[in-house]
């Protein structure tokens, strides 16, 4: 039973909506707990420790009014991906979503470029781990250590999605941890009541002595929005691994309800933290990166070693989820007739194994392509991935826009969660993903990217516009 074929029926009995079992063969083995931690972990990406200084060097103090602006965006993207998910779990989330609203093409082809992305970012992570890896024991080289965080979080996604969710509540609980424990050290510091500190303790001084709050100029905000904005996906996960837990509708709505103060804390917050225990244009937060300068300026002893402890666990983290995320989609793709009907068959413990294999496959080309070929293939699938993300954000946008009628039409009782201010708010949010997207177009350095990216979602929402018309013509035969 797939989410296109009778939404009223989805749900168990009647008169208790929000204990609806997994369809499609996937087990509920994801545990209240693990869902909670893959919604508040799942924010909190590799991107956020080695990317924000670079936005700060580009931005100044004034970088966190594009982490609040993009930060916005993904809380209103995730409150109409909540309103649907929380109305009919499904393991496809968005892509299913978009299937059943804007039509076949639209839910095969960003199924399609959100498994490409996933299976591309797998590449990147597991090099970035095995960098780290590397670092503490050369002996091994680092391809090696590619080839074993990716041998064995591929074995966890095929033990049972329990094993997924278990290696992710840890994962997700070192980062929630360390980002609490990092703001809160921080703000002591800040205003000097962190005994030891060797932070002059500042207060808020710093966001405006060194050349105001924007230093390189209120336009800096929009360069900042461009190299901020890929850090926050993920947050989206949590959808796809509902459709596998005890309680779909309740993790779904506890999470949607959530992501603002989730972002406020672990975004703004520890982003805030940075900036007022130095300026902004300390030379240590692009040498040293901005929160290992940060807790050097407090006395931290060995603050390298322990952001490397921390990287490595985000790095694993996204590593276990990308793994989890693709496969999903790419089952839920299968169940939907738009891939290989093998990759909608599971095994007795509901693991999609042919849905994880065919994208470990892709992850380990994607990996040798990075050893092998960097400058060329691999540079030429990381770009052409790169703006899937904003894509992403913009069909669920669209789908909600339709959603919201069709759901009421069918449902009604089962849009427990709904978007603020609607349709308004719907269209204002697509069109500052637009504006995103058009920007990077008249931005250098992320020109190709969005090109590159836009060339590939052509390609393949032709292919679904062409295999869409055919299953049209054979339905009607």
């Amino acid at each position: 039973m797939t989410t296109q074929t009778n939404l009223a029926k989805e749900g168990g009995e009647a008169g208790n909506p929000g204990t609806s079992q997994p369809s499609q063969g996937l087990k509920a083995g994801l545990k209240n707990r693990h869902l909670s931690m893959i919604a508040i972990g799942g924010v909190i990406g590799a991107g956020l420790f080695v990317g924000s200084s670079g936005g700060i060097a580009a931005a100044g103090p004034a970088i966190l009014l594009s982490y609040a602006l993009v930060g916005a965006m993904v809380v209103f993207v995730m409150r109409m991906l909540g309103e649907m998910a929380a109305a009919s779990p499904d393991s496809g989330s968005f892509s299913a979503y978009a299937d059943r609203a804007l039509g076949r093409w639209a839910g095969f082809s960003i199924g399609w470029l959100y498994w490409f992305f996933w299976v591309v970012v797998l590449a990147v992570e597991a090099t970035a781990g095995a960098v780290i890896l590397e670092g503490w024991v050369p002996a091994v080289p680092q391809w090696a250590w590619a080839l074993i965080v990716m041998v064995v979080l591929t074995a966890t996604n095929l033990a049972s999605v329990s094993s997924y969710g278990e290696f992710e509540f840890w994962f997700a609980g070192v980062k929630v941890v360390a980002i609490g424990a990092f703001v809160v050290i921080g703000l002591l510091a800040v205003f000097g009541l962190l005994p030891g500190s060797d932070n002059p303790g500042a207060g808020l001084a710093h966001l405006t002595d060194t050349g105001g709050f924007f230093p390189k100029g209120v336009g800096a905000v929009l360069t900042g929005v461009l190299m901020v904005v890929f850090s926050f996906m993920g947050s989206e996960i949590v959808t796809l691994a509902a459709g596998e837990s005890e309680d779909p509708r309740r993790a779904v709505t506890k999470a949607t309800n959530s992501v603002i103060w989730r972002i406020g804390v672990f975004y703004l917050g520890s982003i805030f933290v940075v900036l007022t225990l130095l300026p902004w244009n300390d030379s240590s937060i692009v040498e040293k990166g901005s929160y290992v300068a940060a807790l050097d300026s407090i006395g931290i002893a060995h603050a390298g070693q322990i952001m490397n402890v921390i990287v490595l666990t985000a790095v694993l983290s996204c590593l276990n989820s990308g793994l989890y995320t693709a496969s999903r989609m790419a089952f839920s793709l299968g169940e939907r007739g738009d891939a290989p009907k093998s990759f909608a068959r599971v095994n007795a413990k509901g693991v999609p194994v042919m849905a994880i294999w065919a994208s470990v496959v892709f992850g380990f080309a994607a990996v040798y392509f990075n050893y092998a070929f960097k400058d060329t293939v691999f540079t030429f699938l990381l770009n052409s991935s790169g703006a899937v993300a904003l894509f992403v954000w913009l069909v669920i946008c669209f789908t909600q826009l339709r959603m919201r009628g069709i759901l009421m039409r069918e449902a009604p009782e089962k849009v427990t969660v709904k978007m603020w201010l609607f349709p308004y708010l719907t269209w204002a949010t697509a069109a500052m993903i637009l504006f995103v997207l058009v920007y990077m177009v008249f931005d250098e350095a992320n020109r190709q990217v969005v090109l590159l990216s836009v060339l590939v979602a052509a390609i393949v929402v032709a292919v679904g516009l062409v295999l869409d018309r055919r299953h049209r013509a054979a339905a009607r035969s």
